[in-house]
């Protein structure tokens, strides 16, 4: 029982509310009767009953140890959590978390059930995230092994401990708002206590009363406050934007997807989204799309010199596989890990803050590659032996709710403050907005798209530029747009004649008689300016006409990845039509080739005992997509992978004999292809071979071969 003491005498006057003490030395003490506790003044008391108690992140209210619990439990719980951690109830056999235990966190946002029975941990997390400042309902039950959890009326999520034993003991209190005096913490993945309000705790049909007994169930607490109204209550976010309390004394609003403002009270028509350092968007994860590939191009304008821009990753508690991209000291990184130790790249030069710049990574196996601009490329191996990514979790771009669901191998932990104008994901363009499973706080960068200039069509960003393409069921061509128009409406945005947010107030009329004195600019500046913004956005990539068009290559580094027994191609292409793809071989009968046959890939060599043919017949690739595809030849056994998917194979009854390359590679076709392939192909592929990666870890410079003939650069 607190008491404090102070001078002057107990009696009439005395400023103690219910109970004074005198105390020998002249001083005395307040104190208050059962059911009531002494207020931090020293001198008032409060009514003990706490309904809805308040933990502050290092509060906890310890409870006796749960009863008739070692193989079920039913619980039901109400909170209100203000941050996205925190442990909210704890208990166990043991006061260092040894042995059996059973834990209910909150971890990245999402509740995590976890409960070792003595042989095991089982981990049971929700399949949402927890709602911020707002009373949230929980129901867990566990019988023996297996245990489910439902969160807000959402689908329930099962799960089941591991090991033979099926008991918990609880021996330790029940701790409750926090870890209480418990030790071993490093068994969870965070050590910090819940921060908000619980109420309505129902443990196998016991509701639990806070107040300390004999009041209440309470046997102890530290720090415990009454659920009151927080900082939220005072702040209104409109528009289902969520509040959020900060470190300080302050909230703030997490805007919807189309909401911006203090409090999300201003709709905007988003274009190019703009992120100001506490904003993200979520998509779904890339799961095991980019296993053995990945290909990822950015358009980003940065105005802070660290911040991550794009992360994905593989457990919650941050180990195991992730990528990210990000700035760290306005140098461009990418950093990835397949399960066996980070490789990063760092751009060699700054970029310039405030400008357009476009980033390219691409990973095949270990090797991965970041360019920047036309800046050469940085290429790395990851350590170990494995080559396959796995990235089962959301992915965020921009940033995230919370910045520790970054792995702490990256060099920063800032979310993005800047504009990122696309994303081309495996080459397939993403729809930023429109593809995004949620977001907050994205606003509009400022682009000449955000007046609508198009009418009914699409206006598509081209840095500060833009261009006008038709959507579905519009007639062809599109609507013109009047090109000085054009230019006054791309000059006023990237001079700065328009705010950031929802696009210009004044006329395009009244922008029309201002600004062509201030910058004149003629149309075919303009078009000079498109070109070369085109060249250096474009890599290149070559395209073949099908008919004596090839790439030929005779180096050392290329035909040794080619000699030996085990052979791995891995190769990128769209074409519309049949035709080879790869040929290698010499003067005699020895040769391999790649190529499509009615559409199909297909993998044929002989290596001098006979002609062996594998054929990918589970889909056609003459469509002119992007495909990816995979041969390998490991002595007699030879396999094609396509897309990711399913593998076929063939087991040859070749002699295990190294391919003979006297005559070179040739990529998309061949010179007199009919006497070089030995009739095995008329012609070349009519499309485009955008990537050759050869033993996993050789990319060969499809830009730079020793001899080119009639190859073009391939049109997106």
């Amino acid at each position: 029982m607190s008491r404090s003491r102070h001078h002057r005498r107990c009696g009439r006057g005395s400023p103690c509310e219910q109970l004074c003490y005198e105390l020998h030395d002249g001083m005395y003490e307040c104190d208050c009767k059962d059911g009531f506790v002494l207020h931090k003044n020293g001198y008032s008391c409060d009514d003990a009953e706490v309904r809805s108690p308040r933990f502050g992140g290092q509060s906890w209210l310890a409870f006796p140890p749960l009863h008739a619990a070692y193989k079920h439990v039913q619980l039901e719980l109400e909170f209100r959590p203000e941050t996205w951690d925190g442990i909210i109830l704890l208990a166990g056999e043991r006061d260092d978390l040894q042995g059996d235990f059973m834990a209910l966190i909150i971890y990245h946002g999402y509740v995590e059930f976890r409960f070792d029975c003595g042989s095991g941990v089982g981990i049971v997390r929700s399949s949402d995230t927890v709602k911020l400042n707002e009373w949230n309902v929980l129901n867990v039950y566990r019988h023996r092994w297996d245990a489910w959890l439902q969160l807000n009326q959402e689908k329930r999520v099962q799960g089941r401990s591991k090991g033979l034993f099926s008991r918990i003991t609880f021996r330790e209190p029940l701790f409750v708002g926090g870890p209480g005096n418990t030790t071993g913490l490093e068994r969870l993945p965070i050590r910090s206590g819940f921060k908000g309000c619980v109420r309505n705790l129902e443990i196998n049909e016991h509701r639990y009363h806070f107040p300390l007994a004999p009041v209440g169930d309470a046997l102890n607490g530290f720090d415990v406050d009454k659920c009151v109204a927080d900082r939220c209550s005072k702040v209104p976010c409109s528009h289902g934007g969520k509040c959020l309390t900060t470190s300080g004394d302050t909230a703030v609003c997490l805007c919807p997807l189309g909401y911006t403002g203090d409090l999300c009270e201003t709709r905007v028509d988003l274009q190019v989204p703009s992120f100001n350092g506490s904003s993200y968007l979520k998509y779904p994860g890339l799961a095991e799309t980019s296993l053995s590939w990945l290909e990822l191009s950015l358009t980003i304008k940065p105005f802070a010199a660290d911040g991550v821009i794009l992360y994905n990753g593989h457990h919650s508690d941050t180990t195991g596989d992730f990528i990210a991209l990000y700035l760290v000291q306005s140098h461009v990184h990418f950093t990835f890990d397949l399960g066996t130790g980070t490789a990063t790249l760092r751009s060699e030069k700054p970029i310039v803050l405030g400008e357009w710049v476009e980033v390219r990574v691409s990973r095949t196996g270990r090797l991965a590659s970041l360019e920047v601009e036309r800046n050469p490329a940085q290429e790395i191996l990851s350590p170990g032996a494995f080559t396959q990514l796995s990235l089962p979790l959301n992915m965020y771009l921009g940033g995230a709710p919370s910045t520790d669901m970054f792995s702490d191998k990256l060099r920063t932990k800032s979310n993005f403050v800047g504009c990122i104008q696309t994303v081309l994901l495996n080459r397939r363009e993403m729809n930023i907005l429109a593809e995004a499973l949620g977001g907050a706080n994205v606003g509009n960068c400022g682009h000449a798209c955000e007046s609508r200039p198009c009418g009914d069509a699409e206006c598509r960003p081209l840095r500060d530029r833009f261009t006008c393409r038709c959507r579905p069921g519009l007639p062809h061509p599109c609507p013109a747009i009047n090109v000085r128009q054009k230019q006054i409406l791309e000059l006023k945005f990237q001079h700065g004649a328009s705010s950031s947010g929802g696009g210009s107030s004044s006329s395009t009329t009244a922008a029309t008689t201002i600004l062509p004195s201030i910058y004149p600019v003629s149309t075919s500046m303009l078009e000079r300016a498109a070109e070369q913004q085109q060249q250096q956005a474009d890599r290149s990539v070559p395209s073949f006409t099908g008919i004596d068009s090839y790439l030929f290559y005779d180096d050392a580094d290329t035909l040794k990845r080619l000699t030996s027994d085990k052979v791995d191609i891995n190769m990128r292409f769209r074409a519309s039509s049949d035709g080879l793809l790869l040929w290698t071989g010499d003067r005699s009968n020895d040769f391999f080739a790649l190529g499509l046959d009615q559409g199909y890939l297909t993998f044929t060599y002989n290596l001098g005992s006979g002609k062996s043919v594998l054929r990918y017949n589970l889909t056609r690739l003459d469509d002119d997509l992007w495909h990816r595809v995979r041969a390998t030849r490991n002595k007699q056994r030879a396999s094609l992978v396509v897309d990711n998917g399913s593998s076929v194979w063939i087991e040859s009854q070749d002699e295990q004999r190294q391919p003979n390359t006297e005559l070179g590679l040739y990529v998309g076709g061949a010179p007199d292809i009919e006497k070089t392939t030995r009739g095995q192909y008329l012609k070349g592929i009519v499309g485009c071979v955008s990537d050759l990666v050869l033993d996993s870890d050789y990319s060969v410079a499809l830009s730079m071969p020793g001899q080119a003939s009639n190859t073009h650069t391939c049109i997106p």
